[in-house]
C-alpha cells in the first residue's frame, strides 16, 4: 500500500492511493483558505482506517502549506474534533 497522500490541484483534490482504488477528500480554494467539500473512500477499502490515513495526510499537507481549514465535509470535521493537535488549522 502507498502511504502517502498527494494533493492533485488539478483536480481540487487530496488523493491516498491504495492498490487499484484511490481515496479522495475535494477541495476547494478560498484565498489562504482550504474548504475540505467531500471524503469518499471505495466501497473495497472500507472498515480499514483508510478515511482516517487520509484525513492524517490532509492535515499534515495543508498544515505544511501554512493554510487554514473549513471542514465543510462532514467526516473531516468528526475526524478533526478527535485530533486536537490539528485543531489551530481549523477556522469558520
Amino acid at each position: 500500500m502507498k502511504d502517502s497522500v498527494i494533493d492533485n490541484p488539478a483536480q481540487h483534490r487530496f488523493e491516498l492511493p491504495v492498490g487499484d482504488a484511490v481515496a479522495v477528500a475535494a477541495y476547494r480554494l478560498e484565498g489562504e483558505r482550504v474548504i475540505l467539500v467531500h471524503t469518499e473512500v471505495p466501497q473495497e477499502l472500507s472498515g480499514q482506517g483508510i478515511g482516517s490515513k487520509l484525513a492524517e495526510g490532509v492535515f499534515e499537507l495543508i498544515q505544511g502549506s501554512g493554510r487554514k481549514v473549513v471542514t465543510e465535509c462532514p467526516f473531516m470535521a468528526g475526524w478533526v474534533s478527535r485530533h486536537s493537535e490539528y485543531a489551530k488549522l481549523v477556522v469558520g
